[in-house]
């Protein structure tokens, strides 16, 4: 481990998406840069393991959502990752098990009419809990909540309407073979990094910025800070002078939680590659699973929201065991011995995150540019909580880290 320089022009604090975008597009502006990040890779929320030899397993992201205005695209195919098009299968579902087809088009269309009742609602300016937009009483309510966990990582009572209707989908999702975060990993392996680096203090008080870190003490003329919003809002980096708008907006931005678990599948051939398999349970407190995603012989499982938060503090492994339990229900009790638990992810217990992805809480909808606005013109944000229409995603965290960058340059 190389010691710390004791100044660089430009210091980004965090080697996610963002950090990693604003390293890359910081390449030829002829400024000394480091990227300080407290793990010991690179990535962020962006982060592959090999769940088993053939089975690529994406802890966090690992979807190119919006892939035909996607910037890691263009990225994938520079580094020669294979990306795949199949089709997600989120909407319809292609294995009949509980949930019979009549039944899953009168949810879509409860689903429709509830996004087109909130849509029509953003057009008057005011905010809302998305949830005040439910059909009162309707059967699917408590289902439409879930999927909300599962988009936005927690429930509609905690989303704003505005914030809900800015977001850009152009429902082009595709994946990459090898993951996201080893994509991730390979687009930042050339960057300068300082890993295994903790900061905990950004003074920026006097002519240059101090940055204390776990590793020490470094100066810096202009600071670019990409870390999740629940870090900032919990005071875990410290500003010196204090910047209350600045935590008051990441308050109003936390992240919800969205979990996955890999469980490995004997006899897979039953069921269809890349289906999807969810039960028609009328709860909210349910998992979605995503069946031999890559036609391997596995099942994804996916939870989000309190129930998500709930699973991860009853410990090591309750991610799995629900996921068998939800899918032996549906599929029949035999598929306990089918399947046997890989990996899983707990992202509320990982303290460099604390979560998944932002949300703007109901009447928090213009935090997102608050928190995205520089300081003194050498202080800047980026993050996926400061994309105005691409939140929650990795391409939307590392176009602003490649705008905050321009930022920097402009303030030369």
């Amino acid at each position: 481990m190389m010691s710390l320089p004791s100044e660089v022009d430009v210091a980004i604090i965090g080697a996610g998406a963002a950090g990693l975008g604003a390293a890359h597009a910081l390449e030829r502006s002829g400024l000394s840069v480091l990227v300080l990040e407290a793990r010991d890779r690179v990535g962020g929320r962006g982060h592959t393991v090999m769940a088993a030899p053939n089975i690529a397993f994406d802890l966090g992201c690992g979807w190119l959502h919006s892939a035909n205005r996607n910037s890691f695209v263009g990225i994938a195919e520079q580094l020669h990752f294979e990306i795949d098009k199949t089709r997600p299968p989120w909407r319809e579902q292609s294995f009949d098990a509980g949930f019979p087809l009549r039944e899953r088009l009168d949810f879509i269309k409860a689903l429709d009419a509830f996004y087109d009742r909130a849509e029509e609602a953003a057009k008057s300016g005011r905010d809302s809990a998305a949830s005040s937009w439910l059909d009162p009483g309707n059967r699917w309510n408590p289902m439409i909540d879930a999927l909300s966990t599962y988009i936005n990582g927690c429930e509609l009572d905690r989303v704003s309407t505005l914030d809900m209707d800015a977001y850009e989908d152009t429902e082009i999702n595709w994946r990459v073979r090898r993951g996201y975060g080893a994509l991730m990993a390979a687009y930042g392996a050339l960057c300068p990094l300082a890993l295994n680096t903790q900061v905990t203090l950004i003074d920026h008080s006097g002519a240059r910025m101090r940055i204390e870190t776990s590793r020490g003490t470094l100066t810096a003329g202009k600071v670019i800070v990409t870390v999740p919003t629940n870090l900032i809002a919990d005071e875990a980096i410290r500003f010196h002078p204090a910047l209350p708008t600045k935590v008051d907006a990441a308050r109003g931005l936390p992240l919800g939680l969205a979990d996955k678990v890999m469980l490995a599948l004997d006899e897979p051939d039953a069921l269809p590659k890349d289906g999807n398999l969810r039960g028609a349970t009328m709860r909210t407190a349910m998992g979605s699973f995503h069946l031999r995603p890559f036609g391997e012989p596995c099942i994804e499982g996916y939870f989000g929201g309190s129930f998500a938060r709930a699973l991860e503090d009853a410990g090591s492994g309750a991610l799995a065991a629900q996921s068998i339990d939800e899918i032996a229900s549906l599929l029949g009790n035999d598929y306990r011995r089918k399947l046997k638990p890989l990996a899983e992810s707990r992202w509320a217990h990982d303290p460099f995150a604390c979560g998944s992805y932002s949300h703007a809480l109901p009447g928090h909808a213009g935090d997102r540019a608050i928190l995205a606005a520089p300081v003194d013109g050498r202080l800047f944000f980026a993050g996926e909580a400061t994309s105005a229409n691409f939140f929650s995603t990795a391409h939307g965290a590392r176009d602003s880290g490649e705008r905050a960058a321009g930022e920097v340059i402009l303030s030369k």
